[in-house]
């Protein structure tokens, strides 16, 4: 993935990292996942005070481009960090790389982590995944 590419995704994450409801965390996360098509879909987190239905940014943007018809993806950026404080790299959790492997390549899929549009780091799917269970496995 082009670093423009990159740098492009990470704008869409701050912006949507903007539009977060945690109030419980305080912890705001952003994702811009780009699709084969060249489309970006932006996904915040929501958290509910009983915590279990709260949905993290990836899985939101995720739901929102399958929910209109897209099922492939090129990368996400993800950002995120405590309300007040310094964006800081912040990982997947384990549920969204899952999501993630239902729909992605694990080899070409590229997890962006970063801070700014400057300061972001590159990972595939496979690298933050090793040995995931994906669609493949029930074959």
């Amino acid at each position: 993935m082009e670093k423009e590419t990159m740098q492009s995704l990470m704008r869409v994450a701050i912006e949507y990292r903007l539009r977060a409801y945690a109030p419980y965390s305080k912890f705001k996360v952003g994702a811009a996942l780009l699709t084969e098509e060249g489309q970006i879909f932006g996904g915040c987190n929501i958290e509910n005070a009983s915590y279990t239905p709260t949905n993290c940014a990836e899985r939101t943007a995720f739901f929102k481009a399958v929910s209109e018809g897209y099922f492939k993806f090129k990368g996400i950026a993800i950002v995120g960090g405590k309300e007040d404080a310094e964006l800081q790299f912040c990982a997947p959790c384990g549920v969204c790389r899952q999501v993630m492997m239902e729909f992605c390549d694990p080899e070409t899929f590229i997890v962006v982590l970063g801070t700014s549009v400057d300061d972001f780091k590159a990972y595939t799917l496979k690298e933050i995944l090793p040995l995931g269970f994906g669609p493949e496995d029930l074959k």
